[in-house]
């Protein structure tokens, strides 16, 4: 217990699924969390089952909220030190089929939100004695962008551009000396609302369908014990990485 004692956490989507046991996971450990989505009355529920927790509704797709959080956030507990970009939304569709508005809502929701978050929290991260600053920025990605699969392109394209800027967060915090570590997690298939909505849309002869069958699906906890992980200081040497939790999907 208290491996993230004494931190302050922001997570997006946290109304369900991910986020919210991302939430309660961080807040055991001894995090203050705050939550945020567009769904209130799932986020206000989550938020009120954690001591001391926040819910700001929250779309990530607009710069001045995200200014806005940020500030909100380090006015209520001092500081800032974690922030999980975790929000997002998938639709079903292959190229030839899917509708700009459709790729345009979930690029805007995963990749440019997960921008606008780094963008606004990396300035406000909590500084230590030097003036530097300090923490821990964990971006959900999935194997949905790194292997191919026909009926994603845009959920694809969002998902792998986070893990390549990733990359380039993790980078240029260390050139700037600060102590901010940036890494994605990219987890396969793992029991949520949204996963179970988009498992109902699919053909039973779907192969991602056949591959959960043979698998087995994951559940939240187990991508939560990683964001703990990678909020703690347990993992000070590690930023740059995509860890992928998918019990060897991608290398079936």
């Amino acid at each position: 217990m208290g491996r993230v004692a004494g931190k302050v956490a922001i997570i997006t989507g946290g109304a369900s699924g991910l986020g919210a046991e991302d939430a309660r996971m961080l807040a055991r450990e001894g995090a203050k969390v705050v939550i945020t989505d567009v769904q209130d009355d799932l986020g206000a529920q989550v938020a009120a089952e954690i001591p001391g927790a926040l819910y700001f509704n929250h779309d990530v797709r607009s710069e001045s909220r995200w200014v806005e959080v940020v500030a909100e956030t380090i006015k209520a507990f001092g500081r800032l030190d974690v922030l999980v970009n975790n929000a997002g939304l998938v639709r079903f569709a292959t190229i030839e089929d899917m509708s700009y508005a459709d790729y345009k809502l979930q690029v805007e929701v995963m990749l440019d939100g997960t921008f606008l978050g780094c963008k606004a929290a990396i300035p406000h991260m909590t500084k230590g004695a030097d003036g530097q600053p300090g923490g821990s920025i964990i971006n959900m990605a999935s194997i949905g962008g790194m292997k191919g699969i026909s009926a994603i392109p845009a959920y694809a394209g969002a998902k792998g551009g986070i893990i390549a800027m990733t990359r380039s967060i993790a980078v240029h915090c260390q050139e700037q000396g600060y102590r901010i570590r940036c890494n994605s997690i990219a987890p396969g298939g793992i029991v949520t609302p949204m996963t179970a909505q988009a498992v109902a849309s699919l053909d039973a002869e779907d192969p991602g369908l056949k591959q959960n069958r043979d698998l087995g699906m994951g559940v939240p906890a187990d991508i939560g014990h990683l964001v703990v992980f990678l909020a703690s200081d347990e993992s000070r040497h590690i930023t740059g990485t995509n860890i992928v939790v998918d019990n060897a999907e991608t290398i079936r």
